[in-house]
């Protein structure tokens, strides 16, 4: 449990914002796909912490971001923080992606709304160890379409667009990459249908896949059991044994 410092909230669309945080001391080790429960302070309405993706990790300054939607009081008490502000937050939670062995140019990171989130830090940990991911990013217009300039500066970044503002139109189960191109390892967050259809898609297609799965986590600890997932192992709680599952842990009906 740290109280972290505001360093910046920038507000990037009127759904989203990007907050960063810094300590006093330097911040504790965090794995790609790992997460924190920030703790909601000013809101009458909001009792519990709120489960947000781990979005990148500036060792430079020693600050850890984290892109949020606002959807409810909670998130939109947190668009509100000021710098200087303190937020408590526990981190880093839960298990992250398996990385490559070795560097490889056939890694798919795909991500849908904010569940882009998690894939940023990812990439820039696969690019770090030499690796050249393919991104593919999904959106229903281009104004919801957040950090591209970012994800270029690890990899190939493709997108798409429900109304077609930009990129293909579609989901991203429809993009052309995929039958342009050859991927040994799919990584993927965002909406549990996308994440279906991606899941069904590296099956047929016989490559590995994990998801990041998006459960309500009220504890983070595996202690209040709300975020029970089903899998070949009985019910796991995804907050403690995820939030990244291989797919073929998962009972999804694909």
């Amino acid at each position: 449990m740290l109280d972290l410092a505001v360093t910046e909230n920038k507000r990037l669309h009127s759904h989203y914002v990007l907050l960063k945080l810094t300590a006093s001391e330097k911040l504790p080790e965090m794995l790609p796909g790992q997460f924190a429960e920030i703790r909601v302070d000013g809101s009458p309405t909001t009792f519990l912490r709120r489960p947000i993706s781990i979005n990148y990790v500036d060792r430079a300054k020693n600050e850890v971001w984290f892109l949020i939607q606002l959807v409810g009081d909670g998130t939109r008490r947190l668009g509100e923080a000021e710098p200087g502000d303190i937020i408590n937050v526990v981190l880093p939670l839960g298990n992250g992606f398996t990385l490559p062995q070795k560097p490889s140019d056939k890694l798919l990171l795909i991500g849908g709304g904010v569940g882009t989130a998690p894939m940023l830090y990812l990439g820039e940990q696969l690019a770090k160890q030499g690796c050249k991911p393919v991104f593919l990013l999904g959106a229903r217009s281009s104004q919801d379409l957040l950090q591209l300039e970012l994800f270029r500066n690890y990899g190939e970044v493709y997108v798409t667009t429900e109304d077609g503002s930009l990129g293909e139109q579609g989901y991203v189960t429809q993009h052309s990459v995929l039958t342009k191109k050859n991927f040994e390892q799919i990584y993927t967050c965002g909406p549990k249908p996308m994440m279906m259809a991606v899941a069904k898609y590296a099956k047929t297609k016989g490559i590995n896949c994990e998801v990041s799965l998006e459960n309500t986590m009220a504890c983070g600890v595996g202690a209040c059991l709300c975020c029970v997932e089903n899998t070949t192992e009985g019910n796991l709680c995804v907050c403690k044994e995820g939030p990244v599952f291989n797919i073929n842990k998962l009972l999804w009906q694909i």
